[in-house]
């Protein structure tokens, strides 16, 4: 069994943005430059715009972080998002989700610009995925490949189990993993509450792909010996030996689970860290895109 190291991973890959930074400051070109907007106080939302602003200072890329009240309007939320559509300081941007209930996300979603999105969420660069055409992949699915492809496993011919049909890691993910491209190229099964045989179908499973939020959902009687397992579920459980209270644990009963498995992304440290580091990397896709 060998362990799909997310951290390790993403420190490699912000090692090599910072020299591609280093090399565009050499040269006098543009440095990257990503906005987040964060609305209200959400204490997940606020851990996460955190990483992301001390992530750009690490790598040398330009940040912006705009703070909003939840009070904020919908029509004055939407009016922020075309204001930095039309910024051309700023290469790519972020609405961080979720927003407060009386706010639309997909009307935000839908007035980002397509160039700017590098959360991969707008239909222009969903539907680009679908086609196998470039634009931005969502972070975590992006992050996902890049492990495939790092740690160089095999895909092709094989069968992928997806648990979970979210819009912004199941169903994407479903349609990445059958893709012609390399990773991809897998017979794809997409799974989710509605599946009546899910064990059946995850014994015959060469890659499982797991994105529910159910702690310890799966469990070692539902895989075959050698599976790979991506785990994307991230939940805190109460744990009273832990100073914090509690711990984070994903969808995969990891002990158990492990001792079957070829290759297995922990949780914390595993899918994690590469979603960050994709958004970076989109980032800098997104400026040498709008200004070559």
């Amino acid at each position: 069994m060998q362990i799909l190291d997310g951290k390790e991973t993403s420190k490699a890959i912000r090692q090599e943005l910072a020299e591609a930074v280093e090399a565009r400051k050499a040269k006098g070109q543009k440095i990257p430059h990503l906005a987040a907007v964060l609305v209200g106080n959400d204490g997940g939302s606020l851990t996460y715009v955190g990483a992301k602003v001390r992530a750009c200072k690490e790598i040398g890329f330009e940040s912006s972080l705009f703070h909003l009240e939840d009070s904020i309007t919908e029509d004055e939320l939407l009016a922020k998002v075309h204001e930095l559509n039309n910024d051309d300081e700023i290469d790519g941007f972020i609405v961080q989700l979720p927003l407060p209930k009386h706010i639309d996300e997909k009307k935000i979603t839908l007035a980002i610009d397509p160039k700017k999105d590098v959360d991969g969420f707008h239909p222009t660069n969903l539907g680009n995925m679908v086609l196998n055409l470039p634009g931005f992949l969502p972070a975590t699915p992006a992050g996902m490949l890049e492990l495939f492809k790092r740690y160089d496993i095999e895909t092709s011919g094989k069968h992928c189990v997806v648990i979970g049909r979210s819009h912004i890691v199941g169903s994407p993910m479903s349609i990445l993993m059958g893709r012609s491209a390399n990773p991809g190229n897998a017979t794809v099964t997409l799974t989710h509450s509605r599946t009546q045989n899910l064990k059946e179908l995850t014994l015959q499973a060469d890659i499982i792909i797991t994105a529910i939020g159910k702690p310890n959902f799966l469990t070692a009687d539902m895989v075959k010996d050698g599976v790979v397992i991506m785990d994307v579920g991230i939940t805190r459980v109460e744990d009273a030996s832990k100073k914090s209270g509690y711990k984070i644990t994903g969808d995969v009963n990891f002990e158990s689970v492990a001792e079957k498995a070829s290759y297995i992304t922990p949780v914390p440290g595993g899918v994690g860290p590469m979603t960050i580091v994709s958004l970076m990397m989109n980032t800098l896709k997104a400026m040498e895109i709008n200004h070559k």
